[in-house]
């Protein structure tokens, strides 16, 4: 009975899957699935990112002064709220009291105590948005 290394003597070669060091090429195919997995993930992904909320945010430039004489509507620490004068104005009032006291007024004024809640001053400014009327805001450049 004859045995074989591997090795064919005849021809000086050796028979397929017989071998004597070790393998030093890279296996691909890991690599390859997880490329076609991550490709998967990002085409189903991708038109999830397209939604979104669009805010756009205010842009600010330095002034040195205005030349508008505009209504000012002063909204206190306490919630207050006073066109120009007059103390103590009732949010829904503030669009009839604008077009009688300032006939052509299409902007006002909206000063908030930085220490107020936001809730009165977003309020204020929904009603002035439903009378057309355009709310400046004034600010404080930083120092």
């Amino acid at each position: 009975m004859a045995f074989s290394l591997g090795n064919d003597s005849r021809t000086g070669r050796r028979r397929f899957g017989a071998s004597n060091g070790t393998l030093s090429e890279i296996n691909i195919v890991p690599l390859v699935d997880v490329v076609l997995v991550l490709l998967i993930i990002f085409m189903v992904t991708a038109h999830v990112m397209d939604y979104g909320l669009e805010i756009e945010v205010p842009k600010t430039q330095d002034t040195r002064e205005t030349v508008e004489d505009l209504p000012q509507i002063l909204i206190s620490k306490s919630g207050a709220i006073s066109l120009n004068e007059r103390k103590n104005v009732n949010i829904n009032e503030i669009p009839a009291l604008l077009k009688r006291d300032f006939k052509n007024a299409k902007k006002v004024y909206v000063r908030a105590d930085r220490a107020g809640t936001v809730d009165i001053f977003v309020q204020v400014i929904a009603v002035l948005g439903k009378a057309g009327i355009a709310p400046q805001i004034v600010t404080q450049p930083l120092k």
